[in-house]
């Protein structure tokens, strides 16, 4: 697959999920579609996705992926890319953590999260397509009430670190970023994309709480294997968990 990729940008839109969504079939090669405002955005499980004032929301449309385990493992390829594009905008690393499965730390702090939703499958057991939403706090975080209760506090880029750059600056280093990863996990696997995700975890060898539908499991946070499950050691032994939201 071509790690080159086009850009839409819009004024305004309920999703660009939706866009990249209705658009696919008209994408001749990867296509980030990037909007200053969405009206009607939504996170994991259908939760309303919050878009302060100047925030990065954009979604990148995938052609054929490959399988659903491999679309899964771009979360991870994601989240590489914006800690390299953090770093590519504000000049230093300090403070940067990747949270399992699918957020950017900041200071502690909830910077950024990524959403994916999968098209196909085709009858060779692959996909269509992938999209990979992404939203990051540029200017301010979400206020209190668009947050989970329990949930990692919002922070914002310019607040925590003075740096302020414009939704188009932000795709600027993120678009390469993620062609860089995009392109070594096409080459090499996810052995290498893992094993840089590890060195940038959040509160490995801590303990930790996974919330799944009607359970809860707390245990040191051990690694994630080479499916990008967590891996929690708990009172009764290693549990692997393939899809939770993790508090702390």
């Amino acid at each position: 697959m071509s790690t080159d990729a086009d850009r839409v940008v819009l004024d305004s839109c309920p999703s660009t999920m939706t866009v990249a969504r209705d658009g696919f079939a008209g994408y001749l090669r990867p296509t980030w579609v990037l909007a200053h405002r969405q009206t009607g955005g939504h996170g994991r499980r259908g939760r309303p996705w919050a878009n302060p004032r100047g925030a990065f929301t954009a979604t990148l449309a995938l052609p054929r992926p490959g399988t659903a385990q491999a679309a899964a493992q771009r979360s991870f390829v994601a989240a590489l890319a914006l800690f390299d594009a953090v770093v590519a905008v504000t000049g230093r690393p300090d403070g940067l953590s990747l949270k399992w499965p699918n957020d950017v730390l900041l200071n502690g702090g909830k910077l950024a999260g990524i959403l994916l939703e999968s098209l196909g499958p085709r009858r060779d057991g692959t996909l269509d397509g992938l999209l990979i939403g992404i939203g990051v706090n540029l200017i301010e975080p979400p206020v209190a009430g668009e947050v989970e209760e329990g949930a990692v506090r919002p922070v914002a880029l310019a607040e925590e670190t003075g740096v302020q750059v414009t939704p188009e600056e932000f795709l600027d280093a993120l678009a390469p970023a993620y062609a860089r990863h995009e392109q070594a996990f096409t080459a090499q696997g996810f052995g290498p994309i893992r094993r840089a995700w590890l060195d940038r975890a959040a509160r490995l060898g801590q303990t930790i709480t996974a919330r799944l539908p009607g359970e809860a499991v707390t245990g040191t946070f051990k690694t994630i294997d080479e499916m990008g499950y967590l891996q929690l050691q708990t009172d009764t032994g290693l549990r692997g968990i393939a899809a939770a939201e993790v508090f702390f």
